[in-house]
């Protein structure tokens, strides 16, 4: 009976695993369905809410026209088609109210956090498009719970998976998933994703590399970097694929950016 029992278990891993793993590129060990990206999403955002010292978000009433312009961006990186969970998950934009810190998260489900500092620091509307298309694609390619699930591993299969974890361990979850590091690969994958997103549009499809490069003349490196590791010569390689792909946009907005930027007090 005990050997039958663990055979079970063993082949309901496995079963998981394979499943997991065979998605092809973007793929990988993953214990966490999608509803369960969604809803370690709400929990990060309740943490994020109860937290207005680490995380003050910008109110909206007073800063309509910044949440509009953001929040329109998205919209467009949406429509193109080419993101994964577009109708599953939420795909809400908050804004974090400081200047200093140059960051952008977005956490599994598609909650998106983009802070003033990293609007301010950029030149061009391509650019911030191509920083908040890297997120989605964190989202969207489930990168975010594939971590996780190397992090937690058989906690993870036997409590999460199942719907019976306890709320300490989905609390604990929820607040690692905002300092979770990338791996490279991952960094990678979400880097090329931002160019097929922004293709779609009217934008130039390289926004990202405007980003990167500036990051390089940084006096100090910004918050950006201690989450999403540089997997190397990505500007080159943002670069080529927009090339490869034969994108024909070239759209930056900086005008109408700069007025955006004005707005942040």
């Amino acid at each position: 009976m005990r050997i039958q029992k663990w055979s079970f278990i063993l082949l309901f891993a496995v079963s998981i695993v394979y499943v997991g793993c065979s998605g092809g590129k973007g793929g990988g060990f993953n214990l966490f369905s999608p509803d369960q990206d969604l809803e370690l999403g709400r929990q990060t955002e309740a943490q994020i809410a109860a937290d207005p010292k680490q995380f003050p978000v910008l109110p909206e009433r007073g800063n309509e026209e910044l949440y509009r312009y953001v929040r329109g961006i998205n919209t467009k990186l949406l429509n193109t088609g080419k993101v994964k969970y577009r109708d599953q998950f939420a795909w809400e934009v908050k804004i974090i109210d400081d200047s200093k810190t140059l960051n952008a998260f977005c956490t599994p489900g598609g909650f998106i956090y983009v802070y003033t500092g990293i609007i301010k620091f950029l030149d061009s509307e391509d650019q911030l498009a191509g920083v908040m298309g890297h997120e989605i694609a964190h989202a969207a390619l489930r990168h975010s719970t594939r971590q996780m699930s190397q992090v937690y591993g058989i906690a993870a299969l036997s409590s999460v998976v199942t719907g019976n974890a306890n709320p300490g361990l989905m609390e604990q979850i929820a607040l690692g998933l905002i300092s979770l590091r990338f791996s490279r690969n991952h960094e990678t994958e979400a880097d090329a994703h931002s160019v097929i997103y922004l293709c779609e549009t009217g934008y130039n499809a390289a926004g990202a590399a405007g980003f990167f490069k500036k990051m390089e003349g940084s006096a100090s490196p910004p918050q950006f970097l201690s989450t999403h590791p540089n997997p190397g010569n990505r500007v080159e390689n943002i670069e080529k694929k927009a090339r490869d792909m034969g994108c024909k946009g070239s759209q930056t907005n900086q005008a109408e950016y700069e007025r955006i930027k004005r707005l942040i007090r």
